[in-house]
């Protein structure tokens, strides 16, 4: 029963995760540089820390936790920087695909790279079973799937219905980009992977994670933060910030998106506290976050008429995808 309750948490996560894109298509007025990183202040700096903070006994400090491992703060902070690149990326990734299909491909290189390297790169690599990695070839086979869609898609429309689907729409540009996104993302497992023993002794397991999260988070917003003040120099948008107009709404939904997107890995280190009876669970953990968003982000993508016009056989394809990533989660615990 823990396990459902952990899955079930996990899942709400991703479910926030997948809608964090529909406040921002709500902001009005302010340049992409502008938003990304407003939201960003409470999406990589703010709630994480407070999230952190759960992690902190009476008595104690952050700033005591970290000093007592720098070189796990240092690397934890250093995959989180290259993180930030994949987010970055990302973004670009929705602009040339769509939620739906930029999400997917993003988000599927991530699952299957992030789950890996993880373990590999802190000397674990005996964690990953032959369950966990069955799981991983059916989450990327999940991905390749829903991936066909978007190329059935892409090939059964005309210019005109691609842009009105997606403004800027670009299939060869954005698969690049995706995939990027997808390589660089894998840091934030990674991360965690590196900053896991940065806890305090008898920390409850659901909370555990988040002060190595947050470090990943914060090297990622040091990341974004240069290149969106960078992006807002070299377009002449600072004046977005001036525009006394619009503050109060986009604020609103800057922080309402920020709080979606942190609540995958809030809804992570929760669900883990859940799966400590499963190994095979803990490690694959991840995997299943980015499969989950993968689902929901592709069902965002119907709501929002992204996959309007497609052929019936196109629709088969994509659902056939979700269901392959939707069976991938329950792998690992069935072959163990």
């Amino acid at each position: 029963m823990e396990i459902i309750i952990g899955l079930l948490i996990i899942a709400a996560g991703a479910f926030c995760q997948s809608s964090c894109y529909v406040p921002i298509n709500k902001i009005k007025k302010w340049s992409w540089e502008s938003y990304w990183i407003v939201q960003g202040v409470f999406a990589w700096l703010i709630l994480p820390l407070l999230g952190a903070m759960l992690a902190i006994p009476a008595g104690h400090s952050l700033g005591e936790l970290f000093a007592m491992d720098p070189r796990a703060v240092g690397m934890t902070f250093f995959y989180g920087v290259l993180w930030g690149i994949g987010g970055l990326t990302f973004g670009l990734s929705m602009r040339y695909l769509g939620v739906a299909l930029g999400q997917s491909i993003a988000l599927g290189t991530c699952a299957g790279l992030g789950t890996i390297l993880g373990p590999v790169f802190t000397g674990k690599a005996g964690d990953i079973t032959s369950s966990i990695i069955i799981g991983v070839i059916v989450t990327l086979a999940g991905i390749a799937v829903i991936g066909v869609a978007g190329n059935m898609k892409s090939a059964s429309l005309s210019d005109e219905e691609k842009k009105s689907a997606v403004k800027d729409f670009n299939f060869t540009k954005g698969i690049v980009v995706a995939l990027l996104s997808g390589f660089m993302s894998a840091c934030f497992n990674i991360g965690l992977s590196q900053g896991q023993d940065l806890q305090f002794e008898g920390v409850n397991p659901m909370v555990a994670s988040l002060p190595a999260t947050f470090l990943v988070t914060l090297g990622g917003f040091v990341t974004n933060a240069l290149y969106c003040l960078f992006q807002n120099t070299r377009n002449k948008t600072w004046g977005d910030y001036c525009k006394k107009s619009v503050w109060g709404n986009n604020l609103l939904f800057c922080i309402l998106a920020g709080a979606l997107w942190y609540s995958q890995f809030f809804g992570l280190a929760l669900g883990k506290g859940f799966l400590t009876s499963s190994p095979a669970l803990m490690t694959f953990a991840f995997c299943i976050l980015m499969s989950l968003n993968v689902v929901f982000s592709n069902v965002w993508g119907i709501i929002l008429k992204e996959w309007k016009g497609c052929s019936r056989k196109t629709i088969t394809v994509l659902v056939l995808g979700i269901v392959i990533l939707i069976i991938s989660c329950f792998v690992p615990q069935l072959l163990k």
